[in-house]
């Protein structure tokens, strides 16, 4: 406990690396892929499981420990998905679940407010799209 009240916010966590962002892509995809709501989403978008587990581990290990080894625009292949709020909620109850599940509560919560910004921010660019503005939901 007091390694993670004494760890620097602007450096990765102690428990986060590749391995560990590794199991948790491939947890959480485990279980979106089986969910009745964001399930039918994914079968529907993604042809490559293993190439979108791929991505997505590089996504998180850069964002999580600034890697630099994503490429890519992750919100454009998601503005063109049939998304409602109820599959960003889903997403964040699934993602959230799996990295509290994983990690402990200091590294668990990194990733939780990543990923709600990161959902605040799809939802607003998809509102935004539509010629609406949409005030975030998920902020911690």
């Amino acid at each position: 406990m007091a390694d993670e009240q004494n760890h620097n916010p602007n450096a990765p966590h102690p428990a986060i690396d590749e391995a560990s962002i590794a199991r948790l892509v491939a947890t959480f995809y485990g279980r979106a892929r089986e969910d009745d709501v964001i399930g039918p989403v994914f079968a529907a978008a993604v042809a490559d499981w293993d190439e979108h587990i791929a991505r997505i581990t590089a996504f998180w290990s850069g964002v999580m420990l600034r890697t630099g080894g994503y490429e890519g625009r992750p919100l454009r292949p998601h503005l063109v998905l049939p998304l409602a709020d109820e599959h960003f909620e889903r997403w964040l109850a699934l993602f959230e679940q799996t990295a509290r599940e994983l990690y402990p509560a200091g590294a668990a919560e990194a990733f939780v407010v990543r990923a709600r910004r990161i959902a605040n921010s799809f939802e607003m660019a998809r509102a935004s799209q539509r010629g609406e503005i949409r005030a975030p939901r998920h902020s911690v």
